[in-house]
C-alpha cells in the first residue's frame, strides 16, 4: 500500500458522520479507509463514482401536484372528509 502523506479535513453533520461511522464499522471499515476507497473511486472513474444529478419530476408528477393545488384552490370540485373514518365509511360505500 502506497504510504499516506497528505490530510484531509472536512465538516460534516455530526448525525451523519455517525451514521457513516456506524454503517462503516459494519463493513469492517473505519472512516479513513472508506475515504481512501472514495478517493480510489474517482481516479478510476475520472469524476465521481455515482451519478450526480438534479432530478426534475416527470409530467406525471407536475399533474398531479397542478391537480392538487386545484383542489385546494377550489377550481376543481372534490368530496372532503373531517375524518379519517368519514373517509373509510365512505370508500366502504362505494363498494
Amino acid at each position: 500500500m502506497a504510504s499516506l502523506n497528505s490530510a484531509i479535513n472536512v465538516q460534516v453533520d455530526s448525525k451523519d458522520k455517525e451514521q457513516a461511522t456506524n454503517i462503516l464499522k459494519d463493513l469492517g471499515l473505519n472512516m479513513s479507509t472508506a475515504i481512501n476507497i472514495f478517493i480510489k473511486q474517482i481516479i478510476k472513474c475520472d469524476g465521481l463514482p455515482f451519478e450526480v444529478r438534479n432530478p426534475k419530476p416527470n409530467k406525471e408528477l407536475l399533474e398531479a401536484l397542478k391537480e392538487g393545488e386545484d383542489i385546494l384552490s377550489g377550481k376543481i370540485d372534490a368530496k372532503k372528509y373531517d375524518s379519517v373514518k368519514e373517509l373509510i365509511e365512505d370508500l366502504e360505500n362505494d363498494v
